[in-house]
């Protein structure tokens, strides 16, 4: 079976203005990237055309009718001090959502194996009711929220190993015993959350802190921790908050990881995961603000969720 490659048009439409880091160029690197290289086991795919509903079991009504009317009809405006947004941000927003939807569709229709989603606006950083860092909805949790509702699904995992802690998502299932979240991440570090100490109220949240100049040995060291975690809870399903700022050549962050490191960590999760949920795995773009590291860094992620089909 192939793997899913979802990506929106819309997303080149999010303009966040001159020297914002989150920019157009990320995901058309991607694109470009993948376009050339042309390989026959990814299946191209759009996203759905997502309703409030699903969003609504992620976010507070309130929230989505706040984000809903906040997009400018021209120029720029803010969410919070670093989410900006443009007139065309709303149907890229809604597409990243709408890309975890279609790709979780695909794999459970057996479409393709397993899926990553490459779209922009990013989402873990956004709770119930909050945009933060970038963040408008949180795609990952609408994509858990949806594996439970729509699919039944009792066990979901999302593994987040963007450089900062995913607290949105953390927010979100804090006493969802349904879901476990696993983080790894520079600490202290933005959001400024993700310690040890929070753990979920049935210690379904497990996070991994990381100091300031952690490379590869002693990060894959620690991910360890969180595959040991992955088993004991055995997961159905297995989202990935997939960001690659964690790479030393990114300017928001200062661990030191190497392109390469983003193939092993993706390929552990999935040999550790297989015996639970089949190869159920979808991945979601977060972070990632070097252009050549994010190029290259995603395709050596996806280059394992190939390998595993």
């Amino acid at each position: 079976m192939k793997t899913g490659l979802i990506t929106s048009d819309t997303y080149q439409n999010h303009d966040t203005g001159p020297g914002h880091p989150e920019q157009i160029a990320r995901v058309t690197v991607i694109n470009e990237n993948f376009k050339k290289l042309n390989n026959k086991n990814i299946l191209w795919k759009k996203p759905s055309i997502i309703t409030d509903d699903i969003i609504k079991d992620a976010h507070e009504a309130k929230y989505l009718d706040l984000v809903k009317s906040s997009f400018p009809m021209k120029g720029f405006s803010s969410l919070d001090g670093d989410t900006i947004i443009s007139p065309g941000s709303k149907n890229a927003t809604f597409d990243a959502a709408g890309s975890i939807v279609a790709a979780i569709d695909g794999v459970q229709n057996k479409e393709f194996k397993n899926a990553f989603c490459s779209v922009r606006p990013p989402g873990h950083h956004c709770n119930q009711n909050k945009a933060a860092g970038f963040c408008i909805l949180n795609n990952v949790a609408i994509g858990a929220k949806y594996l439970i509702n729509k699919y039944k699904y009792k066990k979901v995992a999302i593994i987040d190993f963007d450089v900062h802690h995913g607290n949105g998502t953390q927010d979100i299932f804090y006493d969802n015993k349904n879901v476990l979240f696993i983080s790894t991440h520079q600490y202290p570090y933005y959001p400024g959350s993700g310690s040890e100490q929070e753990k979920g109220k049935f210690n379904n949240i497990f996070n991994i802190p990381l100091a300031a100049g952690t490379n590869s040995e002693e990060y894959l060291n620690a991910f360890e921790f969180a595959l040991k975690k992955l088993t004991e809870f055995k997961p159905e399903f297995i989202l990935i908050s997939a960001g690659f700022d964690g790479h030393q050549a990114d300017p928001l962050a200062q661990l030191k990881l190497q392109t390469e490191d983003f193939y092993i960590i993706t390929k552990r999760i999935l040999e550790t995961s297989k015996k639970f949920c089949n190869g159920k795995v979808v991945s979601i773009l977060e972070g990632g603000y070097d252009l050549k590291a994010l190029q290259d860094s995603t395709k050596r992620h996806v280059d394992a969720l190939i390998e595993s089909n």
